[in-house]
């Protein structure tokens, strides 16, 4: 592609987003940048302090179970109390428990503080998936999350490069980094990043009789959506193998005598691949069937880690890290753009919720199963089961969408269903009309269809 070709690529790329989406873009991609705490916590723990991988395995566990407890948590504040907030106290929250993380000697303390930094950092996620979809236009979503995800990983190939370096003078000075550049992201939402939270006063319809206001979207609504709960699940097993880049990969790279700077440059090759790929390829994938995108995505992330099982050398470890990051580059744009679309306006909150508490729960799994595994039989076996797990999710997501793909029939078969019908008819009945309080942002509601087209995940 010649130079002009780029350029318009990336024009393209990045053009029609309003302006409340590039401050929120910002506020990722600062926060990205101070990421160290999740990446290096199990080496910090095995090489630094002395630990056992099951240690080391248990930490990362309580710190998955503290992203568990606050997804539900924050994706009612952000419902209720609004994005911006939410995502407020969530920042600074988190950037006092990381810098307390960094004095805490007992083993006690220091997993009972990773909980608390686990709950704090899972927090501000729903909100900010919420936020952006209520920001940009349905027809723009996909592209947004790749973006947003573009800047998450640009910050993660700088952070997780210097971060390792930094830990080979002093792992508390990454703890002190992180904090104070989540700070400057908590900065950057409250001085530029206005509430999004859709209006829910009732509007008057055309004809000049009342519209009923939306019902609310309760936890028990959501956890009857049985096609988001598919979902939901299957999101569950793509993230408990992606984990293993981050909490079994450093053991069994530090199990072969790599230091932690090897495994910041092997696992830097997944940012920086996505930094370079992830916007060309989102320009591909765009209007392609998200049943073979889900598909083929999950079996690269499975049989990348299969991969990993034939490593020995820094070299061997970055080229598997290509391959599940194949994966990671198509499965994360499209498994968002649905995870959207399957969720009503009123109820994005608690739907992000969920879907980020998938995440938290495999953050919670995947340590202690790759702990276990690799100190009873070894890496082999955990990279093996990696592989298997990719099998079996890709058949999921066959199943799956072939069942919704199937579906031609009216939407109501759940709670969240009939929101979703509800939503859509009071904005058109609504559409002549203006609503007794203008939102501070434009808003731009989805149309939530009863069947999942291929195009526009």
């Amino acid at each position: 592609m010649s130079v002009a070709g780029l350029r318009r690529a990336a024009r393209d790329a990045v053009s029609g987003m309003p302006r409340e989406f590039w401050w929120l873009w910002t506020s990722t991609l600062v926060n990205r940048l101070g990421a160290f705490v999740a990446t290096f916590m199990a080496l910090y723990l095995t090489l630094d302090r002395g630990y056992s991988a099951s240690y080391a395995g248990l930490v990362a566990s309580l710190h998955g179970l503290g992203g568990v407890i606050s997804s539900l948590g924050a994706g009612v504040m952000a419902d209720r109390l609004g994005r911006r907030p939410t995502m407020l106290i969530a920042q600074v929250s988190t950037a006092v428990s990381v810098a307390v993380l960094g004095f805490m000697e007992n083993p006690v303390a220091i997993a009972g503080v990773a909980f608390v930094v686990g709950m704090a950092s899972n927090a501000s996620r729903p909100a900010v998936q919420a936020m952006m979809a209520d920001i940009v236009a349905p027809e723009d979503r996909v592209r947004a999350f790749s973006l947003n995800y573009w800047a998450v990983n640009l910050g993660f190939a700088v952070s997780s490069t210097g971060a390792g370096f930094i830990a080979e003078y002093s792992y508390r000075i990454g703890f002190f980094v992180e904090a104070m550049l989540t700070l400057c992201c908590a900065a950057v939402v409250f001085l530029k990043v206005p509430e999004s939270r859709p209006d829910h006063a009732p509007v008057a319809s055309a004809s000049g009789g009342p519209v009923a206001k939306p019902p609310g979207v309760r936890l028990t609504d959501v956890l009857r959506d049985g096609r988001f709960m598919g979902v939901v699940g299957l999101s569950f097993l793509v993230a408990l193998i992606t984990q293993q880049g981050y909490v079994g990969l450093p053991v069994a790279m530090g199990a072969d005598g790599l230091t932690s700077s090897d495994f910041g440059t092997a696992i830097a090759v997944n940012g920086l691949l996505i930094v370079v790929l992830q916007i060309p390829v989102t320009r591909f994938i765009e209007h392609r069937d998200p049943r073979q995108l889900l598909i083929v995505s999950t079996l690269f992330a499975g049989y990348g880690f299969g991969l990993t099982a034939f490593a020995g050398s820094v070299a061997a470890y970055a080229l598997t890290v290509c391959v599940w990051t194949l994966g990671e580059i198509v499965n994360a744009p499209t498994q968002s753009g649905l995870v959207v679309k399957l969720s009503p306006a009123q109820g994005r909150g608690r739907y992000q919720g969920m879907y980020t508490m998938s995440w938290s729960v495999a953050a919670l799994v995947a340590p202690l199963m790759s702990g276990v595994v690799i100190d009873h039989w070894g890496a082999s076996w955990l990279w093996m089961t990696c592989a298997l797990l990719g099998t079996a999710t890709a058949l999921g997501y066959w199943l799956l969408m072939r069942n919704l793909a199937g579906d031609g029939g009216p939407a109501g078969t759940g709670p969240g269903e009939r929101d979703r019908l509800v939503e859509t008819t009071g904005r058109a009945e609504a559409a002549a009309t203006t609503s007794a309080e203008a939102p501070r942002i434009p808003v731009h509601a989805p149309v939530h269809t009863p069947e999942l087209a291929p195009e526009g995940a």
